[in-house]
Protein backbone atom coordinates (compact mmCIF):
# COMPACT_ATOMS: atom_id res chain seq x y z
CA UNK A 1 0.00 0.00 0.00
CA UNK A 2 2.97 2.26 0.49
CA UNK A 3 2.91 3.68 -3.34
CA UNK A 4 -1.19 4.21 -2.41
CA UNK A 5 -0.53 7.12 0.09
CA UNK A 6 -2.76 10.05 -0.25
CA UNK A 7 -5.16 8.89 -2.37
CA UNK A 8 -8.82 10.48 -2.52
CA UNK A 9 -11.40 7.72 -2.54
CA UNK A 10 -15.12 8.11 -2.48
CA UNK A 11 -16.75 5.18 -1.59
CA UNK A 12 -20.88 4.24 -2.27
CA UNK A 13 -21.58 0.85 0.21
CA UNK A 14 -24.37 -0.86 2.41
CA UNK A 15 -22.30 -1.16 5.82
CA UNK A 16 -23.96 -4.67 7.89
CA UNK A 17 -22.92 -5.90 11.28
CA UNK A 18 -23.21 -9.69 11.75
CA UNK A 19 -24.54 -10.66 14.85
CA UNK A 20 -24.68 -14.42 16.36
CA UNK A 21 -27.66 -15.28 13.51
CA UNK A 22 -28.74 -12.04 12.19
CA UNK A 23 -27.01 -9.30 9.40
CA UNK A 24 -28.34 -6.16 10.41
CA UNK A 25 -28.22 -2.76 8.41
CA UNK A 26 -26.09 -0.02 9.78
CA UNK A 27 -25.75 2.68 7.34
CA UNK A 28 -25.36 3.83 4.15
CA UNK A 29 -23.27 5.79 1.95
CA UNK A 30 -24.64 7.22 -1.79
CA UNK A 31 -23.37 8.21 -4.80
CA UNK A 32 -24.55 11.34 -3.98
CA UNK A 33 -22.77 11.76 -0.29
CA UNK A 34 -20.39 9.27 -0.35
CA UNK A 35 -17.84 7.98 2.65
CA UNK A 36 -14.59 10.44 1.44
CA UNK A 37 -11.28 10.20 2.80
CA UNK A 38 -7.52 10.17 2.19
CA UNK A 39 -5.45 7.24 2.07
CA UNK A 40 -2.53 6.46 4.27
CA UNK A 41 -3.79 8.94 7.35
CA UNK A 42 -5.24 6.13 9.39
CA UNK A 43 -9.11 7.35 8.93
CA UNK A 44 -10.66 4.44 8.28
CA UNK A 45 -10.60 1.01 9.35
CA UNK A 46 -6.93 -0.41 8.16
CA UNK A 47 -8.58 -3.09 6.51
CA UNK A 48 -11.45 -1.29 4.83
CA UNK A 49 -8.52 0.92 3.44
CA UNK A 50 -6.63 -1.74 2.66
CA UNK A 51 -9.52 -3.51 0.58
CA UNK A 52 -10.89 -0.02 -1.51
CA UNK A 53 -7.48 1.55 -1.85
CA UNK A 54 -6.42 -0.55 -4.76
CA UNK A 55 -9.73 -0.23 -6.82
CA UNK A 56 -10.96 1.68 -9.72
CA UNK A 57 -13.88 4.09 -10.10
CA UNK A 58 -16.57 1.69 -10.86
CA UNK A 59 -15.40 -1.37 -9.13
CA UNK A 60 -17.56 -3.16 -6.84
CA UNK A 61 -16.65 -4.52 -3.80
CA UNK A 62 -18.47 -6.91 -0.87
CA UNK A 63 -16.51 -7.87 1.79
CA UNK A 64 -16.42 -8.84 5.10
CA UNK A 65 -14.25 -7.36 8.48
CA UNK A 66 -13.88 -9.96 11.19
CA UNK A 67 -14.21 -8.55 14.58
CA UNK A 68 -10.13 -7.93 15.20
CA UNK A 69 -10.34 -6.37 11.66
CA UNK A 70 -13.11 -3.70 12.58
CA UNK A 71 -13.83 -2.83 16.05
CA UNK A 72 -11.95 -5.39 18.40
CA UNK A 73 -14.48 -7.52 20.58
CA UNK A 74 -16.44 -6.00 23.73
CA UNK A 75 -13.98 -5.23 26.53
CA UNK A 76 -15.95 -6.07 29.76
CA UNK A 77 -13.64 -3.44 31.78
CA UNK A 78 -15.25 -0.21 29.28
CA UNK A 79 -18.62 -0.82 30.74
CA UNK A 80 -18.05 1.50 33.80
CA UNK A 81 -20.51 2.53 36.22
CA UNK A 82 -20.54 6.55 36.92
CA UNK A 83 -21.98 8.54 40.00
CA UNK A 84 -25.39 9.42 38.95
CA UNK A 85 -24.26 13.29 39.71
CA UNK A 86 -21.71 13.45 36.48
CA UNK A 87 -25.17 13.66 34.45
CA UNK A 88 -26.68 16.70 36.30
CA UNK A 89 -27.45 20.28 35.45
CA UNK A 90 -27.87 22.73 38.64
CA UNK A 91 -28.33 19.98 41.21
CA UNK A 92 -30.93 17.91 39.17
CA UNK A 93 -30.38 14.90 37.04
CA UNK A 94 -30.77 15.18 33.32
CA UNK A 95 -33.62 12.81 32.64
CA UNK A 96 -33.95 14.31 29.08
CA UNK A 97 -30.97 13.16 27.63
CA UNK A 98 -29.54 10.45 29.88
CA UNK A 99 -31.73 7.18 29.82
CA UNK A 100 -31.40 3.60 28.39
CA UNK A 101 -29.88 3.46 24.78
CA UNK A 102 -28.88 7.21 25.11
CA UNK A 103 -25.49 7.63 23.04
CA UNK A 104 -23.82 10.65 25.05
CA UNK A 105 -20.68 12.76 24.23
CA UNK A 106 -18.54 12.18 27.41
CA UNK A 107 -14.77 14.00 28.30
CA UNK A 108 -12.21 12.41 30.25
CA UNK A 109 -10.24 14.68 32.78
CA UNK A 110 -7.58 15.29 30.08
CA UNK A 111 -10.11 16.99 27.90
CA UNK A 112 -10.52 13.83 25.63
CA UNK A 113 -13.94 13.48 24.15
CA UNK A 114 -15.70 10.14 23.06
CA UNK A 115 -19.38 8.47 23.44
CA UNK A 116 -20.85 6.19 25.63
CA UNK A 117 -24.23 4.22 25.38
CA UNK A 118 -26.24 4.43 28.42
CA UNK A 119 -27.02 0.91 29.72
CA UNK A 120 -28.63 1.17 33.22
CA UNK A 121 -29.71 4.50 34.98
CA UNK A 122 -29.78 3.33 38.94
CA UNK A 123 -30.47 5.23 41.66
CA UNK A 124 -26.69 5.98 42.36
CA UNK A 125 -24.80 5.25 39.15
CA UNK A 126 -25.22 5.22 35.83
CA UNK A 127 -23.96 2.18 33.91
CA UNK A 128 -22.27 3.21 30.35
CA UNK A 129 -20.17 1.29 27.54
CA UNK A 130 -17.24 3.06 26.13
CA UNK A 131 -16.73 0.22 24.15
CA UNK A 132 -17.11 1.24 19.88
CA UNK A 133 -20.89 0.53 18.81
CA UNK A 134 -19.96 -2.09 16.17
CA UNK A 135 -17.21 -3.69 18.66
CA UNK A 136 -17.92 -7.31 18.69
CA UNK A 137 -19.18 -7.33 15.25
CA UNK A 138 -18.38 -8.84 11.62
CA UNK A 139 -19.05 -5.82 9.28
CA UNK A 140 -19.75 -6.49 6.05
CA UNK A 141 -19.47 -3.79 3.54
CA UNK A 142 -21.40 -3.89 -0.45
CA UNK A 143 -20.77 -1.11 -2.39
CA UNK A 144 -18.85 0.31 -5.55
CA UNK A 145 -15.67 3.18 -6.13
CA UNK A 146 -17.41 6.31 -6.84
CA UNK A 147 -13.59 8.36 -7.26
CA UNK A 148 -10.34 6.85 -6.40
CA UNK A 149 -7.44 9.19 -7.77
CA UNK A 150 -4.10 11.05 -6.70
CA UNK A 151 -5.21 13.57 -3.49
CA UNK A 152 -4.59 17.43 -4.71
CA UNK A 153 -2.05 18.73 -2.24
CA UNK A 154 -4.97 21.35 -1.19
CA UNK A 155 -7.14 18.13 -0.09
CA UNK A 156 -3.81 17.04 1.39
CA UNK A 157 -3.02 20.19 3.34
CA UNK A 158 -6.53 20.79 4.30
CA UNK A 159 -6.59 17.46 6.26
CA UNK A 160 -3.69 18.47 8.20
CA UNK A 161 -4.40 21.56 9.10
CA UNK A 162 -7.20 20.26 10.15
CA UNK A 163 -5.42 17.81 12.31
CA UNK A 164 -3.51 20.47 14.23
CA UNK A 165 -6.94 21.95 15.11
CA UNK A 166 -7.90 19.22 16.92
CA UNK A 167 -10.46 17.67 14.24
CA UNK A 168 -10.69 13.86 13.77
CA UNK A 169 -10.27 14.52 9.56
CA UNK A 170 -13.63 12.68 8.70
CA UNK A 171 -15.29 15.97 7.33
CA UNK A 172 -18.05 16.14 10.16
CA UNK A 173 -17.19 18.65 12.85
CA UNK A 174 -19.14 17.03 15.62
CA UNK A 175 -17.30 14.39 16.52
CA UNK A 176 -14.63 15.51 18.02
CA UNK A 177 -11.54 13.28 18.54
CA UNK A 178 -12.85 10.08 17.99
CA UNK A 179 -13.58 9.53 14.53
CA UNK A 180 -16.53 6.91 13.84
CA UNK A 181 -18.44 7.43 16.92
CA UNK A 182 -20.34 9.79 16.43
CA UNK A 183 -20.24 11.01 12.58
CA UNK A 184 -21.76 8.59 10.49
CA UNK A 185 -19.21 7.18 7.55
CA UNK A 186 -16.65 7.78 9.97
CA UNK A 187 -14.72 3.83 9.43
Amino acid sequence: MENNKNKYIAVAYKLYAAGEKTLEFVEEATDEKPFEFLSGFGFTLDEFEKRVVDLNEGDEFNFTLSVDQAYGKVEPERIVDLEREVFSINGHFDHEHVFVDAVLPLQNEDGQRFYGKVLEVGEEKVKIDLNHPLAGKELNFKGHIVESREATNEEIQSLINHMNSGGCGCGCDDCGDNCGDGCGHCH
